[in-house]
């Protein structure tokens, strides 16, 4: 999967998708994933939207560190991060009030394991 998907527009995910940033893949320190679009629905909250996310490892590295970053323009620049993940272990995550309309996981750092899985559910 590439790092930055060109598809013009991205992958969507609505509610109740599951979307793999990265999926059973050796990402480098500072690399995102491809990004995905989260598109405005009926019913939107004005204060913005839950999104889970979660990652898996199938060798725990020995360090992570997991950026889960949103932007409201598809611009690398744009994307700032609004959780962090650091457990080697993996785990689950939430975080609500999401106001983005796009959403990447990035690996600030990474020290050892392999098999670097994070999915994104809408």
């Amino acid at each position: 999967m590439p790092n930055y998907n060109a598809q013009n527009p991205p992958y969507s995910i609505f509610p109740g998708d599951v979307a793999l940033a990265f999926n059973d893949e050796s990402p480098a320190a500072n690399q995102a994933s491809q990004q995905f679009a989260l598109p405005s629905y009926a019913g939107f909250p004005e204060n913005g939207r839950t999104i889970r996310w979660q990652t898996i490892y199938v060798t725990a590295p020995s360090a992570i560190s997991v950026a889960l970053q949103t932007a409201m323009t598809d611009s690398d620049a744009q994307y700032s991060t609004i959780d962090t993940s650091t457990a080697t272990a993996g785990e689950a995550r939430s975080i609500a009030g999401v106001r983005g309309n796009f959403v990447r996981a990035k690996v600030a750092s990474i020290t050892g394991g392999s098999g670097v899985t994070v999915q994104v559910l809408g």
